[in-house]
């Protein structure tokens, strides 16, 4: 057989096995319903995101679709590779939406701390926004980054990330399973009025995290989510410990122990005015479980000698 006839005959296999070969499977659809009771439907996973929220662009990185963030709001600045995108505003500052139109984002995750009017705004320039509720425990933040995973394509990483984080909640469950009582405290989050400091209350994740620490939140008993907490009240409950989430905001056990009335509390008098780092409380996201285990550490050193 000649060399011209072999080469026919394997280019004739080849376009018979490539007719036989099975199509790619085409991006299926993927509808999910977001925090607003709305469904938003997805052709393919997003590859382009803005983040307007600290904890959703942590989240993204954790699960290693950093990659895929075209930019982040203001204070979203864990971990270090956030700060090399692009600043669309936020918080305190008005949003940049004609950077945010520019950039052409196949999606915009927006959460609790904007309005449902401000995600109309965004949708009524022609981006696609998927609303997230603020989590109220760790199974629910758990959920969370499984959401994300899903909507970036990173359903995989997410459930590994899920998979090792409830490892660390369960070590830190199982060695509380035999403490005595839980300690009583009181939560500062901001003392901008040093009599009347501003402190978690009932049904916030910060009660939450605090009771799965093996502790007791004395804010618990002023009736709304965000309270704030009298010298009187204060000395009526006299909690065994101080925790100073406004640490980072400079606000030290001396400062603490110098305000009218307070030397009088046993925490205070005990040393037991302790700076936290509040990031690991208040950003909802993977690193709350090292803020678990930080805190319950903090409260019962000798569970975990």
């Amino acid at each position: 057989m000649n060399q011209t006839k072999i080469i026919s005959i394997l280019l004739l296999a080849a376009l018979l096995l490539g007719a036989c070969a099975p199509a790619a499977p085409a991006a299926s659809a993927t509808t999910i319903t977001d925090g607003l009771g709305r469904e938003i439907s997805l052709d393919e996973p997003a590859q382009s995101i803005i983040s307007l929220s600290p904890p959703f662009t942590e989240i993204l990185f954790a699960i290693g679709a950093g990659d895929l963030l075209a930019a982040r709001d203001s204070f979203s600045d864990y971990p270090e590779d956030a700060l090399g995108l692009p600043d669309i505003g936020g918080g305190f500052a008005e949003y940049d939406l004609e950077s945010m139109v520019a950039l052409e984002p196949d999606l915009v995750l927006a959460g609790d701390i904007q309005t449902p009017e401000l995600v109309q705004s965004i949708e009524d320039l022609g981006l696609k926004v998927f609303y997230i509720n603020n989590p109220a425990s760790l199974e629910e933040m758990l959920e969370t980054i499984r959401t994300i995973g899903v909507i970036s394509g990173h359903g995989a990483e997410a459930d590994q990330v899920v998979g090792s984080l409830e490892a660390r909640i369960q070590a830190v469950d199982d060695t509380l399973a035999e403490i005595d009582a839980p300690v009583t405290l009181f939560y500062e989050l901001d003392a901008s009025d040093p009599a009347k400091p501003y402190t978690p209350g009932p049904g916030s994740f910060y009660s939450h995290l605090i009771q799965r620490a093996g502790g007791e939140n004395i804010g618990d008993e002023l009736g709304t989510e965000w309270a704030q907490a009298s010298v009187e009240f204060l000395l009526v409950k006299d909690p065994q410990y101080i925790i100073l989430g406004d640490a980072m905001w400079g606000v030290t056990p001396e400062a603490v122990a110098a305000r009218p009335g307070w030397d009088a509390l046993s925490a205070v008098q005990a040393g037991r005015v302790l700076p936290f780092d509040d990031n690991l409380m208040a950003r909802i996201g993977p690193r709350q479980v090292d803020g678990l285990e930080a805190l319950a550490r903090l409260l019962h050193p000798q569970a975990f000698e």
